[in-house]
């Protein structure tokens, strides 16, 4: 019984204990998934933002253009009877020389007046004065090829044009020291066919011109005077014969009076550095013949009204007309 009573006292106790102060739970954590570690100071790289389309605002690269090509040169000129220049320029030129004793007294004439000039030689005096020949390329002036015996080249074969040219063109370089770079044919007579030949052949530019004295013809100092005078201009080529006597007689007064008139001397080759092509000048346009307005409808009807005005009524003559007739 006692043992009964005790053993009753003791699971009593038991579950009071048990009732008023339970033992904790074990405490249950879940492992969170490792993670790479981050510090304040160092943040993980925002993944890159991917390329935007080309807009409006933002072109794409432009595409490479291919490289435009070299304009075509300019065609080389061949031929000048004058020349377009800036300024008072002039070239004097002389031909069908040297001659022995004219040449001599043009050249102290040149040289008192500082003025330089052209010389076409024919082949034939080049050989006959080369001494002459050195004295004109030793005082500064020009000289260039006028064919061996001045034929007319028009009337001779193409063999034999060469061979007057390329004659003179190899005596001239011997005595002149160095090659002529321009040409005169004879009479001014060379196509242009030729002319671009001698060009391709020799580097020749054909020289004509635009001031002719006509010295050979008149053989007159007074004329030769007053024609160069008279037509000479600014870029003009004026062509003489140093080997007539009345040329060089007129030649003092020429060349003091055009120096007196403002003009400079200059060779044929200085004058061409400074020509200057011109434009050609547009032509105007032509007149066109424009239609007569039309009248308005009331002009019109005013003009017949005035001159109905103007022109008695057709009927009223008729009727008194007959009435006259009656009575």
């Amino acid at each position: 019984m006692l043992r009964l009573l005790a053993f009753s006292f003791l699971s009593t106790a038991f579950c009071f204990t048990a009732c008023a102060d339970p033992a904790p739970a074990a405490p249950t954590t879940t492992v969170a998934p490792a993670a790479a570690p981050t510090t304040p100071e160092t943040k993980p790289a925002a993944p890159a933002e991917p390329a935007k389309p080309a807009t409006a605002e933002t072109p794409a690269a432009a595409a490479p253009t291919q490289p435009t090509p070299p304009a075509a040169p300019a065609p080389v000129k061949v031929s000048y009877n004058r020349c377009n220049v800036d300024g008072p320029y002039i070239a004097i030129t002389f031909d069908d020389g040297p001659h022995g004793a004219n040449t001599p007294r043009l050249l102290e004439m040149l040289r008192q007046r500082g003025i330089k000039a052209t010389f076409f030689l024919v082949g034939e005096c080049v050989a006959e004065y080369p001494e002459i020949v050195k004295q004109i390329v030793k005082e500064g002036h020009e000289v260039g090829n006028h064919s061996w015996n001045h034929p007319n080249l028009l009337k001779l074969s193409a063999e034999k044009v060469e061979d007057q040219i390329d004659r003179t063109h190899n005596v001239i370089t011997q005595e002149a020291g160095a090659p002529p770079t321009i040409f005169r044919p004879p009479y001014g007579n060379f196509t242009e066919k030729q002319r671009q030949w001698a060009h391709d052949k020799w580097g020749y530019t054909t020289i004509i011109w635009d001031v002719d004295s006509l010295d050979w013809k008149h053989r007159n100092p007074a004329k030769t005077e007053s024609i160069i005078l008279s037509t000479t201009h600014a870029g003009s080529i004026i062509l003489c014969h140093d080997i007539h006597k009345t040329t060089i007689d007129a030649m003092p007064s020429v060349l003091d009076k055009l120096l007196a008139k403002g003009f400079k001397f200059v060779t044929v080759s200085e004058l061409i550095k400074m020509n200057h092509e011109v434009p050609p000048t547009p032509k105007a346009p032509k007149k066109t013949l424009t239609a007569k307005p039309e009248a308005k409808s009331e002009d019109v009807a005013k003009a017949k009204s005035t001159d109905k005005s103007k022109v008695a009524p057709q009927k009223k003559t008729t009727t008194s007309s007959k009435k006259t007739a009656k009575g």
